[in-house]
């Protein structure tokens, strides 16, 4: 197993990243991704031993694949000129036949950078589409920005750095 010397290692910081979307210009500017998993499900199964015991044994199953990503940002001024909010409303007025698939979904990747601004880490998935946008509660009382969160679903999540 390889040490380190933390003196010379920066861990990675939750703070610098963003979302890139394959086939749009630009990345898109978020405040906070929840859902980077990857996933062996588990078996599970017990047996009794020949005076009677319980024994329970747990074992590897199934990669996971497919999965969720929540991402939250500043909800847009005007929704109508929003790359997310289209991706969204094209779904939701006309559906996901077979043929629109390759051209719906879209693949994309989630960007870390370091403190120096240089990438140290990048989750890609595949195959993702919006389920879900939803808008931060409205306060009276308060004086914060609103935030946005969107589903995304996803057919397959790596980490590649």
């Amino acid at each position: 197993m390889p040490t380190f010397d933390l003196a010379k290692v920066d861990p990675l910081v939750a703070t610098s990243f963003y979302l890139e979307l394959a086939g749009d210009s630009g990345p898109v500017n978020i405040t906070s991704v929840d859902g980077l998993q990857v996933e062996i499900e588990k078996a599970e199964y017990t047996q009794r031993t020949a005076d009677g015991k319980f024994v329970q044994q747990v074992g590897m199953s199934k990669p996971k694949f497919a999965g969720e990503l929540t991402i939250k940002r500043l909800a847009p001024l005007d929704m109508s000129s929003d790359k997310l909010w289209e991706w969204f409303m094209a779904i939701r007025e006309k559906g996901m036949s077979a043929t629109d698939r390759a051209t719906t979904r879209k693949d994309g990747s989630i960007v870390l950078y370091g403190t120096d601004l240089v990438e140290v880490s990048r989750w890609n998935f595949f195959h993702a589409w919006p389920s879900k946008i939803q808008a931060d509660s409205l306060d009276a009382t308060k004086n914060d920005p609103i935030h946005e969160s969107i589903t995304l679903q996803y057919e397959k999540l790596e980490r590649i750095k």
